[in-house]
């Protein structure tokens, strides 16, 4: 179905999901069981029928005023490119109500490609370098997510660089995207994972890189709907982060 969207949470944050002030939607499903998800009820199927797009875009438009410092609407999960129809048709609507957008996605949808013209931002996990630890961890292999990193390297690449051909007064114009690696202790945190990484990512292209630091606070909500939580001794502290970072952006 393309004409409405699963959602489970949304609301207004500032500088955190994007630039700027946004509106975040939170779509239901997700293609990997990452057990440190801070948002399990991704995982639960979809009740009712949905919100319909037109009702979205609608909301969208009216807060517009909102939408200051380059803020405007992010898509993330759970895994919004698990909706993928009804997701290109709100970005479609978005684009063409000159709102600026924002998706967090795994990375893993074969056409995710399809979609980079409709985005402003594209923010991309990366979750760990080695494919058969990212399965162990996740239920699936990196392949796919490594050659989306690559394609939207290339593709902001090729837009950057036709941009300057017409003008700096397009630079801000440019569709960009950032990989972000959940920083997980033992999963993907030591010193060798950072050399890994930074091996990986130089032969994907130019890109920034964000290190998230591995956090608790999706917890309770396992409990709450009678699911496990699995994670022990995950913490890492801000030294190994920093460690970890500079190592990553030495590539």
């Amino acid at each position: 179905m393309n004409d409405a969207l699963h959602i489970f949470k949304k609301g207004f944050s500032f500088a955190v999901d994007g630039p700027g002030n946004r509106l975040v939607y939170h779509l239901r499903g997700c293609n990997f069981r990452c057990p440190w998800c801070a948002n399990p009820e991704c995982f639960l199927p979809p009740e009712g029928p949905g919100t319909p797009v037109a009702d979205i875009l609608q909301e969208a438009k009216q807060a517009k005023p909102l939408y200051i410092a380059g803020g405007g609407v992010t898509f993330t999960g759970g895994e919004p490119t698990c909706q993928f129809g009804a997701l290109r048709a709100a970005l479609e609507g978005l684009k063409a109500r000159g709102i600026r957008t924002c998706v967090e996605s795994n990375a893993a949808h074969p056409e995710l490609p399809s979609l980079f013209p409709l985005i402003d931002l594209l923010i991309l996990d990366c979750k760990h370098h080695d494919s058969a630890l990212h399965r162990q961890w996740t239920g699936q292999g990196n392949e796919q997510v490594l050659a989306n990193i690559r394609s939207a390297s290339l593709y902001n690449k090729i837009l950057s660089n036709n941009n300057m051909k017409q003008g700096p007064e397009l630079s801000n114009n440019d569709n960009k995207f950032l990989v972000r690696i959940p920083l997980v202790g033992g999963v993907n945190a030591s010193d060798g994972d950072a050399a890994a990484f930074a091996a990986l990512f130089r032969r994907l292209g130019e890109f920034p890189v964000e290190v998230l630091r591995y956090h608790e606070f999706g917890r309770p909500k396992w409990a709450e709907h009678g699911m496990a939580y699995t994670m022990r001794g995950a913490q890492v502290s801000p030294a190994q982060a920093e460690r970890f970072e500079g190592i990553v952006k030495q590539k």
